[in-house]
């Protein structure tokens, strides 16, 4: 299910929405990094290229975590 979030990002607030699945995953990419989600989803955006709406970056994200192998 596709729901919607919020979060302030510069002092803005914005919104997207995401699958519950994609959400679950950067809440543990977070936790993992031992960071605040706000802080993780900051980060993402601010690296986004100018053309990709938050919610693609998002998954586009969670995607390029999971394939990239830990240690």
């Amino acid at each position: 299910m596709i729901r919607k979030h919020s979060a302030t990002l510069h002092g803005h607030r914005t919104s997207f929405s995401l699958e519950d699945e994609f959400w679950l995953e950067l809440k543990a990419i977070a936790a993992q990094r031992r960071i605040s989600l706000a802080s993780l989803i900051a980060e993402i955006d601010d690296q986004r290229s100018p053309e990709s709406n938050l919610s693609s970056a998002l998954r586009l994200h969670v995607l390029k975590w999971l394939k990239t192998p830990r240690r």
